[in-house]
């Protein structure tokens, strides 16, 4: 005789909780704001501007940056791992980011991208990157968050 084993059980075996997703994240989200600004990994550095579509810079020589992009980056790194600190808080990032990333993928689609409302800068591939990243985000956060809702459930059954 078989039994059903909860879903959590799975993921979790592979490591895989709202907190440790957020952190691995947030770790990545870091880790792409200090290459930002490492020349050789960001091609045409030198071209760099604090913001906006004139930058020249291009991390790994596909994805604009500038030095505003970079900071972003860093401080959204920060706040996943901050947010990591609780399952609650957690999927909370990850939801949140995930809905963050594709209004930035819906503004990238819809402005020129050789104005001045191209800001941060973004270009194509940067859009689409975006777009990845808010259904894994969104994807990650609803999956691994259903531990979380059944967790406070559970727990105001039981008062």
């Amino acid at each position: 005789m078989t039994t059903a084993s909860h879903p959590a059980e799975h993921h979790h075996m592979m490591g895989l909780t709202l907190r440790n997703t957020a952190m691995g994240v947030g770790i990545v989200f870091l880790l792409v704001g200090i290459l930002g600004f490492i020349p050789g990994i960001t091609t045409n550095f030198g071209a760099m501007t604090f913001a906006g579509h004139e930058s020249g810079a291009m991390l790994l020589g596909i994805f604009q940056v500038s030095i505003l992009h970079n900071i972003v980056h860093l401080l959204f790194g920060v706040a996943g791992l901050a947010m990591a600190r609780n399952a609650r808080m957690a999927r909370l990032f990850l939801l949140g980011g995930g809905a963050v990333y594709i209004v930035l993928w819906i503004y990238g689609l819809v402005i020129n991208q050789e104005t001045a409302a191209n800001f941060v800068p973004f270009n194509t591939a940067d859009n689409w990157l975006h777009l990845i990243l808010g259904i894994a985000m969104i994807g990650l956060g609803a999956w691994l968050g259903r531990d979380a809702m059944d967790e406070t459930t559970t727990a105001r059954r039981k008062m």
